[in-house]
């Protein structure tokens, strides 16, 4: 039988943040109905990514779809200490799962928002990629395929470590999240490479924390007051992550965070990540050169 947890610390969305994810659930739909399994992934880590993959699926929730987030980043997952997840009974998560010792049921958790479940990631696994290559995911992902209208799959960033590679030949299409102003057009041609070796269908990328001045079209739509919301946003520097594939230095990953996300925030001179928007060309697909425009105008500021 399934468990309960129960998300402690949803924050309550905008009408701007609102808009911006169900315009990202717009996108992905007119992508084709059969791109059920979603894989989200990014260039480094704090680039929002796992906040982006939970407020589209309470956009699909809110559109009466069912949904289930698997959260795949078996090495440092954010989802238990950002929203506080708790639970009457013990959780089990996925590496419960793919190491054995737990059935499909057991690590499938019902929430407290109404047709969403989730799959959380579990003790920190010595293997991840190893357990994330095993026929146990390939059929726990066709499985979840069958029972649920959209399953989104969170996974590590692809620039630091090459899980994501091993997850997205079993997902029918992958999302790339990337930070405004803070990954170089070189960095972001490295991972799209990564990701067009695996074979997957890339079906766009969401141009994340987006700081918003003079013209455009969030500052002509959103005047005002939600001007001043998304221009809070501090820009970041870009080059300071180095080049990709250093799977040894992914920092205190697999750590659970001691500090709430407030604190975090306020220690690091951020806020929590909130959309820009997504860029997408014909049919749905891609445009990476407009993508790449945009992220030299951002590098070049």
């Amino acid at each position: 039988m399934a468990n309960s947890i129960l998300f402690q610390n949803l924050e309550k969305q905008t009408y701007a943040r609102r808009e911006a994810f169900n315009s990202l659930r717009t996108n992905l739909q007119f992508c084709g109905v059969d791109n059920k399994v979603i894989m989200f992934t990014s260039c480094t880590p704090d680039e929002g990514k796992s906040t982006v993959t939970m407020e589209l699926a309470r956009s699909l929730n809110d559109d009466g779809k069912k949904v289930v987030l698997v959260d795949a980043d078996l090495r440092k997952s954010v989802f238990v200490g950002r929203y506080r997840i708790h639970s009457e009974e013990t959780m089990f998560g996925l590496s419960h799962y793919l190491s054995g010792q737990k059935k499909m049921d057991e690590v499938i958790n019902h929430t407290n928002i109404e047709n969403l479940d989730m799959i959380i990631a579990g003790p920190v696994a010595p293997n991840p990629t190893e357990l994330l290559g095993r026929e146990l995911f390939v059929n726990l992902l066709a499985a979840l395929k069958e029972r649920y209208d959209v399953v989104l799959v969170d996974c590590p960033p692809l620039g630091w470590v090459i899980d994501a590679a091993v997850v997205a030949p079993n997902c029918d299409g992958v999302v790339l999240v990337v930070e405004s102003g803070a990954i170089s057009y070189r960095y972001l041609q490295d991972v799209k490479k990564q990701l067009e070796v695996t074979g997957v269908n890339i079906l766009g990328v969401v141009l994340n924390k987006v700081k918003v001045e003079g013209g455009g079209y969030y500052n002509r739509y959103y005047s005002g007051h939600y001007k001043g919301y998304y221009n809070k946003y501090g820009r970041y520097g870009y080059g300071r992550y180095g080049k990709y594939g250093k799977y040894g230095e992914y920092g205190h990953y697999g750590e659970e965070p001691t500090e709430p996300l407030e604190d975090v925030a306020a220690s690091s001179g951020d806020t929590p990540e909130k959309p820009g928007g997504g860029i997408t060309g014909k049919d749905g697909a891609i445009d990476f050169d407009h993508l790449y425009q945009t992220v030299r105008k951002e590098n070049q500021r």
